[in-house]
């Protein structure tokens, strides 16, 4: 899936692993994000992403111009996943938007595990 932004230049396609990418990075620096997570569905194990496979606990969809992100994240212990995750929005929507040039419609949290952090 690919996003198409029309300049007075011409036009511009970002495909949505670069959004995904973006995306990742913005999130582990919020505070509270260990990391992105991948969930193997046959069983039932969550796993942590490395930073160089980011992109797949994040899925982007793109529909008339409009982005919308779900993320797989693991949060820290003791911190409250319902500020973290406004945070993690408003990062998410602030960037993505800025980067692109796009709407960010919708974001999704699904948390998928606590770590503690040493």
């Amino acid at each position: 899936m690919k996003a198409r932004v029309n300049t007075e230049y011409g036009e511009i396609v970002i495909n949505s692993d670069v959004i995904a990418t973006y995306a990742g990075t913005v999130a582990v620096e919020c505070f509270g994000i260990v990391g992105m997570a991948t969930v193997n569905m046959k069983d039932g194990i969550v796993k942590l992403l490395k930073r160089d496979n980011i992109k797949q606990g994040i899925t982007v969809e793109i529909e008339d111009n409009k982005i919308s992100i779900d993320f797989h994240v693991i949060v820290a212990y003791g911190v409250s996943i319902s500020a973290v995750s406004e945070n993690l929005i408003d990062s998410i929507k602030y960037k993505v938007e800025e980067f692109t040039g796009m709407e960010v419609d919708n974001v999704h949290i699904l948390v998928e595990g606590v770590r503690v952090i040493d």
